[in-house]
């Protein structure tokens, strides 16, 4: 099936297929905001619970449906994307909404806003919605998977919403939990408790009467069962929407202030695809451009609390294990910058006492000499807390190695700070041991392969 123009709003067309991936996708620009991908799982027009709502805080959904796939910025081009296996959609479920919100600004300030579905296997385009009238809007309903006769379809929606994703996100029964709602959200146990303290003082009155008081002294344990299951029956934690974005004013977060406190934390880099030009060759008569794929490494230095120190990187096969020492792991090596989720590395929250401080950094394995004009972004998704997200600034050295963030830790709590530091090694001086030597590290290092 070949690509679709761009549906008008309010169309539909039927879905040939169930694996699909859902990319939305606009220009950056100074001052143009940020923009996210959501998508939100109802039956009648609302959600179950909290849980069918998929977004950057809460990345996939139990059924395996939909899972938010990340961002992508091919020269100022930047897409959000989210994987929808509808075959995996319960059957209750009626419809899939796919949202986009703006952080930092109005959709009237995003340009070329659109939504496009394309066939996950194959990569066809099989829909497209261009939205051309946002104006204030900070949430946007672009379109909707929905279920007819049996069979899927996509409509183009449109709908915009001025009061962000908390708005849109309630809208459809979502709880949301942001910062000014957590004040009056303090007094609800209350109301057990002063319950359970009323009983007291009617029975210390009459104590000093035995025959009255015994038959009412019975009483009051046989009210208590009711009372205490209420604090059990309050509703499941809200959804949080808070993320963190350091920069150079703002550079550090404590983790547990945000609520990471345990699981995996897991820390993404993705980088543009840029292709460096490398020579001329022949291909039947014809003079083709010959390229070099751009892989970078995402690599960490550690060191545990109880003075062991190592490296985690896809160089000497050195990945790391998740579920013992070092508590760090790389999930593999990208090696051409081609796969959509980056490179990806896990920090094990559940062992955060074992860690005293972990470097991540960035090498440049081939394909460039420099950093310069590369377009990358870290994020450190912790599994119970907000993303915590930075760009990297344009380098202007010739550097093959950039120090990310050190997460330094001291038994409770762990705090990022970013770092965004590029580096020049030495002649004959690896890029492993040029950070070693700017972050006193102290380790012995041997040339390896991958």
């Amino acid at each position: 099936m070949g690509a679709y123009m761009s549906m008008p709003k309010g169309s539909n067309v039927p879905v040939p297929t169930t694996a699909l991936r859902v990319e939305l996708g606009w220009r950056s620009g100074p001052g143009v905001p940020d923009v996210d991908a959501s998508a939100l799982l109802l039956v009648s027009g609302k959600v179950r619970s909290d849980a069918d709502f998929i977004f950057y805080n809460q990345p996939a959904h139990s059924s395996g449906a939909v899972r938010h796939e990340g961002k992508r910025n091919d020269g100022g081009q930047v897409s959000d994307a989210l994987l929808v296996d509808l075959a995996r959609a319960e059957p209750v479920i009626e419809t899939v909404v796919l949202a986009a919100s703006a952080d930092g600004g109005s959709f009237g300030r995003v340009p070329g806003l659109y939504i496009r579905v394309l066939d996950a296997q194959h990569g066809t385009e099989l829909a497209r919605f261009d939205s051309a009238d946002a104006t204030v809007e900070t949430a946007f309903v672009l379109g909707e998977f929905y279920r007819r006769q049996g069979a899927w379809k996509f409509r183009a929606v449109g709908q915009g919403y001025g009061s962000g994703l908390e708005g849109l996100a309630t809208d459809y029964g979502i709880t949301v939990d942001e910062p000014q709602h957590a004040a009056p959200a303090a007094p609800a146990p209350q109301g057990p408790a002063t319950l359970v303290q009323g009983p007291p003082p009617p029975v210390a009155a009459p104590v000093t009467m035995p025959p009255p008081v015994a038959p009412p002294v019975t009483m009051p344990p046989p009210m208590a069962p009711p009372m205490t299951p209420q604090p059990p029956a309050a509703p499941p934690a809200p959804v949080r929407l808070t993320k963190v974005t350091l920069t150079k004013e703002a550079p550090s977060v404590s983790l547990s202030k945000q609520g990471g406190t345990s699981g995996a934390m897991r820390v993404n880099l993705n980088w543009e695809v840029r292709k460096q030009f490398k020579g001329w060759g022949s291909k039947r008569g014809r003079a083709v451009a010959m390229h070099a794929d751009l892989d970078l490494d995402l690599c960490a230095l550690y060191e545990l609390s109880d003075g062991r120190k190592g490296v985690v990187q896809a160089l000497g096969n050195a990945f790391g294990a998740l579920h013992q020492p070092p508590f760090i792991h790389l999930d593999g090596d990208d090696r051409t910058g081609a796969v959509a989720s980056g490179e990806n590395l896990s920090i094990n929250l559940d062992h955060k006492q074992s860690f005293r401080r972990i470097l991540i950094f960035v090498t440049i394995y081939e394909g460039a000499r420099s950093f310069a004009d590369l377009h990358a972004t870290v994020t450190l998704q912790p599994l119970n807390g907000a993303p915590i997200d930075f760009s990297l600034d344009e380098c202007t050295v010739p550097s093959t190695v950039c120090a990310l963030a050190l997460i330094t830790g001291n038994g409770t709590d762990m705090v990022v700070q970013r770092e965004a530091r590029y580096l020049i090694p030495e002649r004959g001086v690896s890029p492993q041991r040029t950070v070693d030597y700017a972050y006193g590290w102290g380790m012995n290092w041997t040339p390896g392969r991958k």
